[in-house]
């Protein structure tokens, strides 16, 4: 059953609001030239998350952040929500906002499973892709019995729970983006420790096995330039549950998984990055991030 994100969320502290099929969306744009790079966050991620990807991209193409209907700046929207909804929803948004395609769609975690859908549906309006570790269906065949999708259920944080993770979870933002910009970061440490967001990722996170049937059920990848990274560090959680062994198992299952992923297209690539962490991909390793969508928008420019 759907369950509807409560709160209507303010202005945003940077960027625009876009009215798509009746609902406001949060949008910022930087840079330009083509292919635009679109950015889709992972689940309880929202796009100002991403913003030192984004003005370092911005200075060669065009970049959009934004956010998914029912999460961080955009208006409210049932949760959790087919790819299909928001793949639609983010080719509106982008031709609503003057953001010519096609684009090269870089996708975090379950963002990666949105931008693959889009892929799928809309494949005349996709450039490239540039996975961060995202979610692909073919997860369980790759990953221990115990790491399989309907073996780690997201629940929804109850108020206690909520309430002491604003506590303990504040200085741990603040630290994250102590880089950005003070009328950018006060904001979004905020929304990032409130109960809206926590939920809205929860809702999100909990979706994972139809997602899995409906990237399975669509029609196959688009033939185009694809790089996968995975981050191999380890996050603070897994560390704390996993011992050395588990981790270097998971570590070989995510590699098989995306080397496996990069073979589904003629110029697919897997890159590993090890000092890096799934949460804190995009902030622990910026410039090879960076470099893949540089070498990606050169590619595209160029076929």
């Amino acid at each position: 059953m759907n369950e509807t994100q409560a709160h209507e969320p303010g202005s945003p502290p940077i960027g625009e609001r876009v009215r798509v099929a009746g609902r406001h969306l949060f949008l910022l744009r930087a840079g330009e030239g083509g292919p635009a790079v679109v950015f889709l966050p992972g689940a309880g991620g929202v796009g100002l998350d991403y913003l030192n990807l984004h003005r370092a991209v911005a200075e060669f193409t065009t970049s959009v952040l934004y956010d998914r209907g029912g999460t961080g700046w955009s208006e409210s929207a049932d949760l959790p929500r087919t790819a299909s909804e928001v793949a639609t929803e983010l080719r509106s948004l982008l031709a609503e906002a003057g953001v010519p395609g096609p684009y090269l769609l870089v996708g975090h975690g379950l963002g990666g499973a949105n931008a693959r859908r889009f892929a799928q549906v809309f494949p005349e309006d996709t450039a490239g892709f540039v996975g961060l570790e995202p979610f692909h269906e073919e997860w369980d065949a790759h990953m221990p019995a115990d790491m399989h999708l309907d073996q780690t259920p997201a629940v929804a944080p109850g108020r206690f729970q909520t309430a002491l993770l604003r506590v303990l979870s504040r200085p741990f933002y603040r630290k994250l983006y102590a880089d950005w910009p003070a009328e950018v970061r006060r904001p979004l440490v905020a929304g990032h420790v409130s109960r809206e967001w926590m939920l809205a990722g929860a809702r999100e996170r909990r979706n994972a096995t139809a997602l899995r049937a409906e990237l399975r059920g669509g029609p196959a990848f688009p033939d185009i330039p694809a790089v996968y990274l995975a981050a191999l560090g380890g996050d603070n959680g897994q560390r704390r549950v996993l011992t050395k062994k588990m981790l270097a198992e998971l570590n070989d299952a995510k590699t098989a998984l995306y080397t496996a992923a990069a073979a589904e297209v003629g110029a697919g690539e897997f890159r590993p990055v090890p000092e890096a962490r799934h949460s804190t991909f995009h902030l622990d390793a910026p410039e090879p991030i960076v470099a893949v969508i540089r070498a990606l928008h050169t590619r595209a420019r160029t076929d």
